[in-house]
């Protein structure tokens, strides 16, 4: 993690020990990262939104600081199974949580599938539905073993074009520092692959049909510029839930976070301070 942003807390969850942190004082509002990211991306919204909450960040097994091992369940049913371990473990009555990219199809399993009441929930430039993934994904979830095999030297280079590809705007270098590194090195490398290659469509299709019976509310932002996942994604999927706005952040791709913290964190304090 980068030097100003620590998560000091564990927590042993099924599919290995899970680094978090919490922050402020308030209504309770868990933020959740997507791929191939962390907990890092969320630094700046975090700490604005802690002034009025109670903010939980955490990284997903197989992410940043958590654990990161051979033969790890990190499909989106793991993160799920995770993820409601960890709800327990907090104690929380109904957060409202935020879900990025992947994160959004754990958030949504989680409340699905899993049964865990959510106040209200944020999609931002989320995996929900499928098809998903970048072209560059679905080739390598076909091919990880032979990605898997290439140089480390290539394979950080590929790492950072991938993660520097998800912003509409050119990273800090300390920013794409911190989010390449967990992904290479002999433990860094196989979990990188690992990740893409346990990405499976079903594990969205078991719940798609339970969208339109989401009965919360829920913001859906998207970046304009978003390559990865186009914003016709985002159309379509404020379309499915019955309670979904759409808001647009024009001038950003699907690292919105990075393109355009500010609106960002204007756009979610709003959606938390709406009455129900």
């Amino acid at each position: 993690m980068g030097t100003d942003w620590k998560l000091d807390r564990t927590f042993a969850s099924p599919n290995g020990e899970v680094r978090w942190a919490r922050l402020g004082e308030g209504s309770p509002v868990v933020l959740v990262h997507g791929w191939p990211f962390s907990s890092y991306i969320w630094r700046d919204i975090a700490r604005a939104l802690s002034a009025r909450h109670t903010v939980y960040v955490w990284d997903l097994p197989g992410y940043g600081s958590s654990d990161r091992y051979g033969g790890q369940d990190v499909s989106l049913a793991g993160h799920q199974q995770a993820f409601s371990s960890l709800l327990d473990h907090w104690g929380l009555d109904r957060p409202a949580v935020v879900a990025h990219d992947i994160g959004g199809a754990v958030a949504l399993r989680t409340a699905l599938l899993s049964g865990q009441g959510f106040d209200r929930l944020a999609l931002v430039d989320a995996v929900a539905a499928g098809p998903w993934g970048s072209p560059f994904f679905r080739l390598v979830n076909r091919e990880a073993d032979t990605f898997g095999q290439l140089p480390g030297h290539l394979h950080e280079a590929l790492v950072r074009a991938y993660i520097a590809d998800g912003a509409d705007k050119e990273l800090r270098s300390e920013t794409l520092e911190v989010l390449a590194r967990p992904w290479v090195g002999e433990q860094g490398q196989p979990a990188f692959y690992r990740q893409m290659a346990q990405a499976d469509m079903r594990h969205t299709a078991e719940y798609e049909d339970r969208l339109a019976g989401l009965d919360i509310p829920v913001a859906v932002v998207w970046g304009g510029r978003d390559r990865w996942l186009p914003l016709d994604r985002g159309r379509e999927l404020a379309e499915r839930l019955p309670r979904a706005r759409l808001h647009v952040l024009e001038d950003s791709g699907h690292l919105v976070q990075e393109d355009a913290p500010a609106r960002l964190t204007a756009v979610l304090a709003d959606f938390l301070a709406e009455e129900r």
